[in-house]
């Protein structure tokens, strides 16, 4: 049974930091495609970050480009997000997703609530 679990979301005040992290069980990270989306309440969800399978050409949602960070531990089978100067508009549900093939993922996690009080 393949599983996206992600952990270390909380509430945080306006301009702090916070890593989330995505850990695969069920199937093996490398050479999947992955990204971060989010959903705030009564709006879409919306692309956060993509990582693809080599980890090395990271893309990003210009609202978060420049303070999110995605990276991937393939030895470790987890991505992470690092969110840095948080905004009251990063407040959502970040959802982790991996697919075997570009811009289709298969594998949903059931998300992390982010709250940042400003």
């Amino acid at each position: 049974q393949v599983q996206l679990i992600e952990s270390g979301g909380g509430l945080v005040q306006a301009g702090e930091s916070m890593r989330l992290a995505c850990v695969a069980s069920g199937m093996a990270i490398r050479g999947l495609y992955m990204a971060w989306f989010r959903q705030a309440p009564e709006k879409e969800r919306q692309f956060v970050a993509f990582s693809d399978n080599s980890g090395l050409s990271p893309v990003y949602n210009n609202a978060v480009k420049g303070r999110f960070t995605i990276s991937r531990d393939n030895a470790q089978n987890t991505v992470y997000l690092q969110m840095n100067d948080l905004k009251s508009e990063d407040t959502a549900v970040y959802i982790c997703a991996a697919g075997e093939k570009l811009g289709t993922y298969t594998y949903w996690g059931q998300g992390a609530q982010v709250t940042v009080s400003s």
